[in-house]
């Protein structure tokens, strides 16, 4: 039996890749991830597969080669461009006595060592429990069933059926501890409604430098670092505007190419908050060769999301870096859709933070509306919502509310209430008189 070697810090990268090239943007990416889990990165192997190898992924000679850099390197673990499945690994770290991690296992154990918050602890032991879950197997030799009739069979099955149904166990309680903290996410998200406070949600590609530019508009101390996934926990933080306006600015966990599938369903509930943001703001490192890869992915985990549609403004950031000066790129209706910034230079910054307000100013709806006395329910219903700026009964006995609320939301008001277009079409009649 194989006693699983101990953790080290000394990695041995192996880049797996297809085709003419080595893809030498994944393999920056992965020696970056790396570098941020705290390894020491002692050597690199590429190896250009025609076929995958079921049993080993890669090919006896492969194998060999990588045992002569472990014995050269005195390295501890080999981290894997491509992804293992459990018995891939286990056989591979049997053949080369050392221990074997792929490409989410290695953003796993990044994301474990950067949760700060108690809701981000929960996730990440969550997804690890999810991609354990499929793996008891591996390093757990000792707890197969032994070979033989009757009489001769061993403790491991059972032994391996309590590990199953303890992770099982602990998946159940995460995920109920996580129903609640959503459940607090919610009434959070309801008394912004209820206050006419607009969020905006800054997402992007990890390091594009979403917390330094979260920091420079809220005047905020999130945490920085000149590395990938800095910012684990969602951090939100309030803006009092000139005109005396609140938004509230929502710093998210970056996304990065293939991010485990693990980790996208126990953050769901987290990122689901850029879903019912009024404004994405998508932080794109305008110094990055392969920024464009990067702005498409970050928009197919938008509409993963359903958060596709949500009105966005491109932010190119770090132009100090390329000699480009600021701009702002604006459409037809002369709104704001992309803007060039340095997030360092306070001019840019606060440019930026007048297009921003823009852009929320035409998110709102600002009118008036004319309701029924047999419609109380609904005129409760925007008072409930903080909707309504003033009101006047009219001699038949019905109201006249003004009202002042998110376009979005007043839509799905009057669709939720039934308000009929006749009663929208009279409300703007009254509003122009």
């Amino acid at each position: 039996m194989l006693e699983r070697p101990k953790s080290g810090e000394r990695v041995v990268l192996l880049h797996i890749y297809k085709g003419r090239d080595r893809h030498l943007t994944n393999n920056e990416e992965l020696y970056q991830l790396a570098i941020s889990a705290g390894a020491e990165v002692v050597g690199e192997v590429f190896i250009h597969l025609r076929s995958l190898n079921p049993r080993y992924l890669i090919g006896k000679g492969k194998i060999q080669e990588l045992r002569q850099k472990i014995q050269d390197t005195q390295a501890e673990i080999i981290i894997s461009s491509a992804p293992l499945n459990s018995s891939q690994e286990r056989n591979l770290e049997r053949e080369l006595k050392c221990r074997m991690l792929d490409r989410s296992e290695l953003i796993l154990d990044i994301f474990s060592q950067r949760a700060r918050s108690f809701e981000g602890k929960l996730q990440v032991e969550l997804a690890q429990l999810r991609h354990l879950s499929t793996r008891l197997v591996r390093g757990w030799t000792h707890l197969e069933r032994q070979k033989g009739g009757i009489g001769l069979r061993g403790p491991g099955e059972k032994q391996l059926e309590t590990d199953r149904r303890l992770v099982n166990n602990r998946i159940k309680q995460l995920k109920q501890q996580l129903r609640q903290v959503d459940k607090r996410r919610s009434m959070s998200r309801m008394n912004r409604i209820r206050s006419e406070t607009s969020t905006v949600a800054i997402v992007g590609y990890t390091n594009a430098g979403k917390s330094t530019l979260f920091n420079k508009l809220t005047r905020a101390n999130a945490v920085t670092a000149d590395q990938l996934f800095a910012t684990l926990d969602t951090t939100m933080r309030r803006l009092k505007t000139k005109k005396n306006n609140t938004i509230i600015f929502a710093d998210t966990v970056g996304f990065i190419n293939d991010l485990p599938h693990e980790l996208i369903a126990a953050f769901r509930s987290t990122l689901e908050e850029i879903k019912y943001s009024e404004l994405i703001l998508h932080i794109i490192d305008a110094s990055d060769k392969d920024y464009w890869q990067h702005l498409r992915y970050v928009n197919s985990v938008l509409r993963l999301l359903d958060a596709d549609k949500i009105p966005q403004i491109r932010v190119y950031n770090k132009i100090d870096k390329i000699n480009r000066n600021f701009g702002l790129a604006k459409n037809s209706n002369g709104q704001t859709r992309a803007a060039w910034i340095s997030a360092f230079q306070p001019d840019d910054i606060r440019l930026l933070t007048e297009a921003i307000q823009h852009k929320l100013q035409r998110r709102l709806f600002n009118g008036t509306i004319n309701l029924k006395q047999s419609q109380g329910r609904q005129r409760a219903h925007l008072f409930d919502l903080g909707a309504v700026v003033s009101e006047n009964i009219l001699t038949d006995g019905s109201w006249l509310l003004e009202i002042k609320m998110n376009k979005n939301e007043f839509r799905r008001f009057v669709r939720k209430e039934k308000i009929d277009e006749d009663t929208i079409k009279q409300a703007s009649l009254l509003m122009a008189s």
